[in-house]
């Protein structure tokens, strides 16, 4: 058989390329010790000391070290945390560090995907997949609406939230938890990355809007819905309005049943909660209800939760 043609020799080529795509990423990724027994992984955002982590491997405020490449190890404050989409960011003395290349691209079903994790110090570990969906908006039980998630079925072994997963060009297309899908694997792509380490950054924080309300959703009336020209079958009943809430201040009501949220439709709770995404605090809001069989405009000024 021609040498060049060996099926082991393709083997082993590609074999040595994902070693060579472990070792080349190994400089931007750190241990962080920021709970007790178990380390986690990091990753370097920034060449003056900003890494960003997930936000669940970070039990404590203080005493939070990290733990370089090259041997060092070094105290890290808390820059500040997003629970919602599990992301922390970290900032550490120093202006030496390596930086991660992120793809902008998007991920693509049935690439080859590399975890990567250091929760130990002394060396990377690696766990190998294929990315199985991308695009998804994650609604993750800490509240979160995350646009974009990554799922593959690469191994998440303890230790590795936080780390990046790594396309077969090096570049990391994302940062891996295991907490906000109930153990499974995704990575957050570098589009949310950057927007929570801006907001973070900047002082700004990514506090979630805030209006007051507790509702539950309710299927319309057919001749409701023809007399008012609705396509949804079901809106949200407000069943509570908090005393000096911000709804209350714009004149929402008990019994108002609410349809819409600025440009999206509120036929379940999902489009409230996307309109009172990060940022959202302070701006003004217009929301849809229905009230005594009519429709009615309410503004609302955001508060923040």
């Amino acid at each position: 058989m021609d040498q060049q043609h060996n099926p082991a020799n393709v083997l082993v080529e590609l074999s040595n390329s994902m070693a060579d795509l472990v070792a080349g990423v190994q400089p931007s990724i750190v241990r962080v010790s920021g709970r007790p027994r178990f380390g986690a992984t990091g990753i370097v955002w920034s060449a003056d000391g900003l890494i960003v982590t997930a936000d669940h491997v970070v039990d404590r405020d203080e005493d939070i070290t990290v733990g370089l490449a090259d041997g060092r190890e070094l105290a890290a404050t808390l820059v500040g945390r997003d629970r919602a989409t599990d992301l922390a960011l970290l900032k550490v003395d120093a202006s030496d560090l390596t930086p991660a290349r992120f793809s902008t691209d998007a991920a693509r079903i049935g690439q080859l995907v590399l975890a990567i994790g250091n929760p130990r110090g002394d060396q990377a570990m690696a766990s190998l997949g294929v990315v199985s969906a991308v695009g998804n908006t994650l609604r993750s039980w800490r509240g979160g609406s995350i646009e974009g998630v990554i799922r593959s079925d690469v191994t998440l072994y303890p230790g590795f939230s936080g780390g990046p997963l790594l396309g077969a060009d090096g570049q990391v297309v994302g940062l891996n938890t295991s907490n906000l899908a109930r153990g499974l694997a995704v990575a957050i792509p570098h589009e949310v990355l950057s927007h929570v380490v801006d907001a973070l950054s900047s002082g700004r924080g990514t506090k979630r809007g805030y209006l007051g309300v507790a509702t539950q959703p309710v299927r319309l009336p057919d001749g409701l819905r023809s007399a008012l020209g609705l396509h949804q079958e079901t809106g949200l009943l407000i069943v509570n309005v908090e005393a000096d809430s911000p709804a209350e201040q714009a004149g929402l009501l008990l019994g108002d049943t609410l349809i819409a949220a600025g440009e999206r439709d509120t036929a379940d709770i999902s489009g409230l909660q996307d309109a009172l995404g990060p940022g959202s605090a302070s701006s003004q809001l217009v929301v849809k209800v229905v009230r005594a069989g009519q429709r009615t405009d309410v503004t609302v000024t955001i508060g923040e939760r």
